[in-house]
């Protein structure tokens, strides 16, 4: 995993704990984890968006026939 070893895990774990305390770590994962997820769902999700308002779509679909 990216080279780092055991010892370098904990060393950079014990630096994340002095820095923002045990009491903001729950916080930071659900916000590390909750980008992740968007980011997954917005590269998996449709690359257009519509933003042709309704009375406009309904006008181009009667012009079509």
């Amino acid at each position: 995993m990216f080279g780092l070893g055991w010892l370098e895990l904990v060393i950079i774990l014990v630096i994340v704990l002095v820095i923002f305390g045990a009491g903001k770590l729950p916080e930071i994962g659900s916000g590390v984890g909750k980008g992740i997820r968007n980011f997954k769902r917005a590269t998996k999700g449709d690359d257009e968006i519509d933003v042709t308002p309704e009375n406009d779509k309904k006008i181009d679909e009667s012009q079509e026939d």
